[in-house]
């Protein structure tokens, strides 16, 4: 019985861990792609407020920054309680077995690991998202500048 709980707190861990950072690496990639299709798509003269512009451009910039900050952390979640679980396992067999803890602690490691691999990418959108948003910003400033001359 306990065996098969921890078989699936194994599972349960993987799937989930690994699922929420496969849903943040695809909303991550749909947001940046959307914010590209919105930059190319900009006419600026449809704005007379360089605030509501703003707000626009800058529109779920935020979600790809939270993105890119909190994935590693959701991988270090997995890979805690990846240890523990093996700590466990090998706490309630009552051996040490080295093939069981560098099994267990390299499959743990996998979920910090994937979050990496998630926030890297995420923070490189937000940048290039970001700059974006500033070149953008600049041409409105200097178109309204020699509009005001």
């Amino acid at each position: 019985m306990q065996t098969n709980m921890l078989a699936y707190a194994e599972e349960a861990l993987d799937y989930g861990v690994m699922g929420i950072l496969i849903l943040m690496s695809i909303t991550t990639l749909w947001l940046f792609i959307e914010r590209m299709m919105f930059y190319g798509s900009i006419r600026l003269d449809d704005y007379k407020h360089r605030d509501t512009l703003e707000i626009e451009l800058t529109d779920n910039l935020g979600v790809l920054s939270a993105i890119g900050t909190n994935a590693p952390y959701v991988g270090l979640l997995g890979t805690v309680v990846g240890i523990m679980i093996t700590f466990y396992t090998l706490g309630d067999v009552g051996a040490v077995d080295a093939k069981k803890i560098m099994t267990g602690l390299a499959l743990a490691l996998k979920a910090t690991a994937m979050g990496l691999v998630v926030a890297m990418p995420a923070i490189v959108a937000y940048t290039i998202a970001l700059r974006k948003v500033e070149k953008i910003l600049t041409t409105y400033d200097v178109a309204q500048d020699s509009k005001d001359k």
